[in-house]
């Protein structure tokens, strides 16, 4: 008796260390803890594709226990007033310090986007909370947290219209003067998702006739950008790595449009352009734009176009239309559009699939004669930002954060 159980309890080490263990790159810090986390994230994805397949829920309902896990009560404390309010009708989250001294000159500010793949996430999550309260305490700024609606089923462009609304509204003189904001010193700021919403949103800030916002900056960390060719370099070489995997990102993508599965099946062939969107793919094409150390062993093959007869049996023409929108794939403007934008901070992280898309857009960026800071991490992975709150706190988090706030105090 006592050997059967001795024998279980080692088969049952044995297969949690198997389910647990990925071959993750040597020069990733903290490997065990990114294991453990990342086996979390792996479960809960195999649950949701069982309970989509069994027709219980939907896969980004299922996924969404992610953000409700993490999910905070935002309070005041003795350093930062926190409120919660609507502008026209987005709900927002807005930090600030606690204390306004008589006198005190106006503020800078902070827009920030949360991330999630536009289908997950919230200000409300405790990472996003911290991250607030360090900028504000650190930098004496106000944050606004933008809890834009989420896909499914606000598919694009709602997220993106959202957030444009309230970055106008936030610029009207009486919400500036309400929370003491110079109107010259902010920024829009996001990570993933997040860093796609602020993208679109410095660009079409610029584009607009008579528009007189001018943002100061755009700090975009690990932002995705385009969803014409989903086989870049980073795409391949990480298309297994924790956290965001190609299949995940791919179907943040797909979902981010339509829930028809005819799109995700398509966007993982990378055969979803059509005649019309396959014009853009010279301003993604990475044999370009992307720094041949990061070429590596990938060799361009431009994507294959899909033709109208296949496209239409697979119900793709509307999100065609959407996927090459430069609201939803800021990476798509042509030169003239990018001249003049607001300085910009990019993070870009060496394991992740969307390191490609920073990248390519810094090097755009720089050609167009904007001023950018490009913060490139060796041994960094998607989202470690987020891994700021124990047992999933990481050194790399730290230092990212530690960084991200420095640039901000020197730029804005």
């Amino acid at each position: 008796m006592r050997l059967g159980s001795i024998v279980l309890f080692v088969a049952l080490c044995s297969f949690t260390a198997y389910y647990i263990y990925e071959p993750i790159p040597e020069d990733i810090e903290e490997r065990w803890k990114l294991m453990l986390a990342n086996s979390f994230f792996r479960s809960l994805s195999h649950l949701a594709d069982l309970c989509e397949f069994l027709g219980l829920k939907d896969y980004m309902g299922v996924m969404y226990v992610i953000t409700l896990v993490e999910k905070v009560v935002p309070v005041s404390d003795e350093h930062v007033k926190v409120t919660e309010d609507t502008f026209d009708g987005v709900d927002v989250v807005l930090y600030q310090p606690n204390v306004q001294e008589a006198g005190t000159n106006l503020r800078r500010a902070v827009i920030y986007l949360h991330g999630g793949g536009w289908c997950l996430g919230s200000p409300r999550m405790s990472p996003y909370d911290l991250l607030a309260r360090k900028i504000v305490t650190e930098l004496d700024a106000v944050v606004l947290s933008v809890d834009y609606r989420l896909a499914p089923p606000h598919h694009f462009p709602i997220p993106y219209e959202d957030v444009y609304r309230v970055v106008k509204h936030f610029f009207r003189k009486e919400v500036l003067a309400q929370y003491s904001v110079d109107p010259e010193r902010v920024a829009v700021s996001g990570d993933s998702a997040g860093g796609n919403l602020a993208a679109a949103v410095s660009q079409q800030l610029r584009k607009e006739p008579g528009q007189p916002i001018k943002l100061k900056a755009q700090a975009l960390i690990y932002p995705v950008l385009q969803a014409l060719d989903l086989n870049t370099p980073s795409y391949q070489q990480n298309q297994n790595m924790p956290i965001l995997p190609r299949t995940l990102m791919v179907r943040f993508w797909s979902e981010y449009f339509t829930t028809d599965k005819a799109l995700f099946r398509a966007m993982m062939a990378n055969t979803h352009n059509s005649p019309e969107s396959s014009i853009l793919l010279k301003f993604v094409n990475w044999s370009t734009f992307l720094p041949e150390t990061y070429h590596k062993k990938y060799n361009y093959s431009a994507p294959a176009i899909s033709q109208g007869a296949e496209r239409e049996a697979a119900s793709m023409e509307e999100p065609s239309r959407s996927f090459a929108d430069p609201r939803a794939s800021p990476l798509l403007v042509p030169d003239a559009d990018l001249r003049f934008l607001p300085k910009a901070y990019i993070l870009t992280c060496e394991y992740d699939v969307l390191r490609d898309d920073g990248i390519m857009y810094a090097t755009r960026l720089r050609a167009a004669g904007v001023a950018v800071t490009h913060e490139h991490y060796t041994s960094g992975f998607h989202g470690a930002v987020m891994f700021t709150v124990w047992p999933t706190d990481f050194l790399i988090a730290r230092r990212m954060i530690s960084n991200y706030i420095k640039w901000l105090m020197e730029n804005l």
